[in-house]
């Protein structure tokens, strides 16, 4: 049997939609034949007609499970259990039921007693772990004997010679304007600004922007009294781990203009000769493959694949990259401000790109974009420094801590005693809520460091070093 002949049925509830489009686009690329009710599906048809003949039809029935939609009642239960309806018509291995968990969930308890199957008696397969598609592939294989197919020729990439760079080349200037809203969202403020940076190059007309981040004091986390109301007004205990507050004093570095865009990414990962410790993916991206979209952020990125491409780039430069220390991030976030966003009280869709249907203070409701924008297409920071609310989460260095009781006070990576399993990223996404998207806003709930979904990128920092 050959991978084009198998049909994939992608059961699923609506909440998970995103990431199942995009497990479909990648089973599509492996050269299997996925079926989703928003993709296979034609305007007029019957859904309660057409989904059982797709069942049918089907190889494999992947059951795509998250917290949220294991134990909903919906589609998702309606399709499982049709699904087991028809295992009962057909002959035993007919179809291939892969319960596949999307995040850390209950299995649901789904009994057929005509075929003796319980859901929960198959063996899960974890799509969040970091090799989640070679397991399901594996799986595929082992199920319906592949058929080899013929071997691809290797794309061989001229390597480039190599000009490490040992010091900061000369830094150039540019200008920008800042802007600040009140809490309903009105500009109060407009200011012409200028920041220094460096271009590294990453061959074939690709650049990377470094800005000098200065070194200063700040103060880092949210106070109590305004953690405490932000409890209530959001029912969210986790803004509780933006305690306690304390000053950082983080010494001067450059950090990327942007977060890394998808140009950016296939620049470093078509580079197999600098390869340290794993493959890259060439474009991890789900929102690809559109005029803009070698400007739009990567947002498919675990933390292993940001830590292989910094690793990359150093190789590639002679200059140390890496991800930021959390301490790094939100002093280069904040860049003199204290209030919750480096606009000022509130933040509106306008200045960023978030979930803006719903609101953070008094200002107006919003475009929800459902996707990320081309990067620097909003208004930068005081240092210069754009997107740093919205679009992707970006990656930190640290391991994770519940708060930041003993944290460091030097602006350094805390990595000592923490759950090393996963590493905390900021500045929320296109996906979310404002109130997630905050200077001072840590999350910890799936961030897990072989996680990736649509929303995961990152941006690099370097040391200041000493100019040419």
């Amino acid at each position: 049997m050959k991978k084009s002949e198998i049909q994939i049925f992608l059961a699923h509830a609506s909440e998970d939609k995103p990431a199942v489009l995009a497990l479909y686009d990648r089973l599509k690329q492996a050269g299997y034949k996925p079926w989703l009710d928003k993709k296979d599906l034609i305007p007029g048809q019957i859904w309660r007609d057409e989904i059982p003949k797709a069942i049918k039809a089907s190889q494999i029935f992947l059951a795509c499970l998250s917290g949220k939609s294991a134990n909903k009642q919906g589609y998702i239960q309606r399709e499982l259990r049709i699904a087991l309806d028809t295992l009962g018509e057909m002959l035993p291995g007919t179809i291939f039921f892969i319960p596949m968990r999307l995040e850390e969930c209950e299995i649901p308890d789904l009994r057929m007693s005509e075929v003796g199957l319980n859901l929960r008696d198959i063996h899960r397969l974890d799509y969040w772990e970091e090799d989640g598609f070679e397991q399901l592939e594996r799986a595929i294989t082992y199920q319906f004997k592949l058929e080899p197919e013929e071997p691809k020729q290797p794309v061989i990439v001229p390597e480039e010679p190599k000009q490490p760079v040992i010091v900061t080349p000369p830094l150039s200037v540019f200008n920008f304007e800042i802007v600040g809203v009140n809490a309903k969202g009105e500009q109060i403020k407009k200011e012409s600004k200028q920041s220094q940076y460096f271009a590294q190059d990453l061959g074939n007309g690709i650049t990377l922007e470094m800005v000098a981040i200065p070194g200063g004091t700040f103060t880092m986390g949210t106070e109590d009294e305004e953690i405490e109301r932000l409890v209530k007004k959001f029912n969210w205990e986790g803004f509780r781990k933006e305690r306690p507050q304390h000053e950082v004093t983080v010494p001067p570095f450059f950090m990327g203009k942007y977060p890394i865009t998808q140009a950016q990414w296939r620049a470093i990962a078509s580079r197999t000769d600098l390869k340290v410790k794993q493959d890259l993916g060439f474009n991890p991206a789900y929102f690809k493959d559109r005029p803009d979209s070698d400007r739009r952020p990567v947002e498919q990125v675990n933390w292993n694949h940001a830590i292989e491409f910094c690793a990359r780039l150093s190789k590639l430069t002679g200059r140390e990259y890496r991800l930021p220390s959390e301490a790094e991030w939100e002093y280069a976030c904040r860049a003199g401000t204290t209030t919750p966003f480096y606009f000022g009280e509130t933040i509106t869709g306008e200045l960023a790109n978030y979930r803006s249907s719903e609101t953070y203070a008094d200002e107006y409701k919003g475009e929800y974009r459902q996707q990320t924008t081309p990067v620097g297409q909003f208004p930068p920071n005081a240092f210069g420094l754009y997107d740093m609310h919205g679009n992707v989460w970006e990656w930190c260095a640290d391991t994770w801590h519940d708060n930041y009781d003993g944290a460091p006070t030097d602006g350094s990576a805390w990595i000592e005693n923490g759950d090393d399993n996963r590493s905390p990223p900021r500045g929320g996404s296109w996906y979310l809520n404002p109130d997630i998207c905050r200077s001072a806003y840590r999350s910890y709930f799936f961030f897990r460091r072989v996680n990736y979904v649509i929303f995961y990128g990152f941006r690099v920092v370097c040391g200041a070093g000493r100019t040419l």
